[in-house]
């Protein structure tokens, strides 16, 4: 059992069944202990294997959350924070979520030969079919950051019936310029793979302030026993092909748009949100969130994130969180300046006089 998977046990005492023993009792909190620290597992796919862990029991008639992680993050360092949240914990009940690593970036991978072919991002949305079918999951809702947003808008894109709606957190659906890729080849020689990675994950303005989160995150990259792995990671990335997204290419599911103010994709984000649809798009952008979202503003993105499942009509009956109960600003009615103003709706409205939560039915740009 992991230190953070130890932190998430329920080992909430009950009473004794009449004729009930201790060992059955002991065997039955163990049973959910297990069940919330996950199952993991091992996928095999056409093109390697993937770990995967599993949370909950879910309800079949509702799609898995499944989620993928960053560069130089696995699926616990990039989504613990957020499902780990008290907010959330009404969202994780009631689907199964599925956290799945790129190839050898779980907590204790085997480190690759030198000369391994690490697989291109093509590759890795290619071995996402096979995760649905191991667990016979029908449909998902898709979570993704960074290199994982790109990778789950690839799977989407390739396999639209499978996918009933995405969040997108700093996503770039496009190739490296020739510009990206000569800054890109000055880092190289000018800096360490650990603060490249870093000036990926991060704001230029975090990344100055030198906050705690930021030499928190230095010090596990920096001292990974995988680096060698996470270095193959970030060069596929690196790699990526145009997704060629436009208006008669897109996705076929509502869609969340999620970034930082001032992140390093917000640039990224906002060409994406131009390209989609607009009557199925929703795009947040998050003021004082940096770079990582999930991390620094987990409060504001489970609201959003539950306004957005309400709006594909699951949870409908769910009542507000403390959240919007409360009125806080964490979803504030304030326009961002991109995009046309008289389609945005904000993501607050639900909370006012018991209106319904907006409908994936209109592009919101929101600055919380």
């Amino acid at each position: 059992m992991t230190t953070e998977m130890q932190e998430i046990a329920i080992t909430e005492e009950k009473p004794l069944l009449p004729g009930q023993s201790d060992t059955v009792k002991d065997a039955e909190i163990a049973a959910r202990i297990l069940l919330d620290q996950g199952q993991e597992h091992r996928v095999e796919t056409p093109h390697g294997v993937l770990h995967v862990t599993v949370h909950g029991a879910g309800n079949a008639r509702r799609p898995a959350i499944l989620t993928f992680h960053d560069v130089g993050m696995d699926s616990k360092s990039c989504f613990s924070t957020l499902f780990k949240f008290e907010e959330m914990q009404e969202i994780v009940k009631n689907f199964t979520v599925v956290r799945v690593d790129a190839p050898g970036q779980e907590d204790g991978a085997a480190i690759y030969p030198a000369g391994y072919q690490y697989a291109s991002m093509d590759q890795v949305s290619e071995m996402l079919p096979a995760v649905l079918q191991y667990f016979n999951f029908r449909t998902i809702i898709g979570v993704g950051v960074g290199a994982g947003a790109y990778i789950l808008s690839k799977f989407t894109l390739s396999n639209p019936d499978a996918v009933e709606g995405l969040v997108l957190i700093n996503v770039d659906t496009n190739a490296r310029g020739w510009m990206d890729w000569a800054a890109q080849k000055l880092s190289n020689l000018t800096s360490s793979l650990p603060d490249q990675i870093l000036s990926h994950l991060f704001s230029q303005e975090e990344m100055s302030a030198n906050t705690e989160l930021i030499q928190t995150h230095r010090e596990r990259i920096s001292k990974a026993p995988n680096l060698i792995n996470i270095e193959l990671f970030w060069k596929s990335y690196q790699g990526r092909r145009d997704l060629n997204i436009e208006r008669n290419n897109t996705f076929k599911c509502p869609v969340m748009l999620v970034v930082g103010d001032q992140a390093p994709y917000e640039e990224a984000a906002v060409e994406c949100n131009s390209k989609l649809d607009p009557t199925t798009t929703s795009f947040l952008k998050m003021a004082d969130a940096g770079g990582m979202p999930q991390l620094t503003q987990p409060s504001k993105l489970t609201e959003a994130f539950k306004y957005f499942i309400q709006g594909m009509g699951y949870m409908a009956s769910s009542c507000m969180t403390r959240l919007s109960r409360s009125r806080t600003t964490s979803l504030s009615s304030s326009f961002s300046m991109e995009g046309s103003r008289s389609r945005s709706r904000t993501l607050s409205q639900g909370s006012q006089g018991g209106q319904l939560p907006p409908s994936p039915s209109h592009t919101m740009e929101v600055s919380c």
